[in-house]
């Protein structure tokens, strides 16, 4: 199992992402371009000290890391999904993808994974933060594997 940040252009959500990695001991993928450098003070803030336990690889592109990452089906947390997250069944071996806080992932990336799921929330609500959505998805993900 492994989680990918796709072009995150909000530093403390990406930190969190970290943090999130680091506790569940799960894979972060982070693919550039980031919308911050990332060695500025508030990703190291959110990061805290889990940036040194969490394993972190870098990408400098979508399609290097399509063509040299780790195998396992792609799945996407998307709220323009029909499938919902409860009813999916989960594989030890799947990539969490979590767009952009902005802009999600464009229509490409998005065709290139194997699965689209959204989180069902109120219908009132635009959105989940990134973090929490892949918090969620993963700890889903992780309880299947139990």
């Amino acid at each position: 199992m492994r989680l990918v940040s796709y072009q995150p252009d909000i530093a403390p959500n990406l930190g969190a992402l970290i943090r999130l990695s680091a506790c569940f001991d799960t894979p972060l993928d982070i693919i550039e371009p980031c919308g911050f450098p990332l060695s500025i003070k508030s990703l190291r803030r959110a990061a805290m000290d889990y940036a040194n336990v969490a394993d972190l690889k870098r990408w400098p592109s979508w399609e290097r890391f399509v063509l040299e990452g780790p195998a396992g089906r792609k799945v996407l947390l998307t709220t323009k999904a029909d499938q919902n997250l409860w009813e999916f069944d989960f594989k030890d071996t799947d990539i969490l993808i979590l767009g952009r806080e902005s802009a999600g992932v464009p229509t490409d990336v998005a065709n290139m994974c194997d699965v689209q799921l959204r989180i069902p929330i109120s219908m009132e609500a635009r959105s989940l933060n990134v973090t929490t959505a892949g918090a969620i998805a993963l700890a889903e993900a992780k309880r299947q594997s139990f």
